[in-house]
């Protein structure tokens, strides 16, 4: 099976590096029922940058605004799901080195079931370069 390759939009807030930032974020989108695709956290000068992939990017910022968060973005990202296997992270690396585009960012795991799932960040200039040799859809 081939990995599926998913445009995105992404918005993020910096916030304190510490504990319970991160808790308090994500129990307000739980509470107004913001189903994500995607997280990811880490430290950002003297605080923290908090990254979020929501299904419905115009209900999440409903919330954020309500809950008066700074919010930068949209941005864009790919959302990349497969099977798991030996080289999958590197084969997407590949074919973007061939094409002499830098990834700026990724985050990927396994998700248990065979499966394995990242997030890619590239410069905006190659957004559209990136989408059309991943086959993002």
């Amino acid at each position: 099976m081939a990995d599926t390759v998913q445009r995105v939009e992404y918005f993020y807030v910096q916030v304190a590096n510490r504990p319970g930032e991160g808790a308090r974020l994500l129990g307000a989108l739980r509470e107004a029922g913001i189903h994500l695709l995607a997280f990811s956290g880490f430290p950002e000068g003297r605080g923290s940058q908090l990254d979020f992939v929501p299904s419905d990017p115009a209900a999440f910022k409903r919330v954020a605004r309500k809950a008066r968060w700074k919010l930068t973005g949209p941005k864009r990202a790919f959302l990349i799901a497969g099977e798991d296997r030996v080289g999958a992270v590197a084969d997407v690396h590949d074919k973007l080195a061939e094409a002499k585009i830098n990834v700026t960012a990724i985050d990927a795991a396994c998700a248990g079931g065979g499966r394995y799932g990242a997030i890619l960040w590239v410069a905006p200039r190659d957004f559209a370069k990136a989408a059309k040799l991943l086959g993002a859809g």
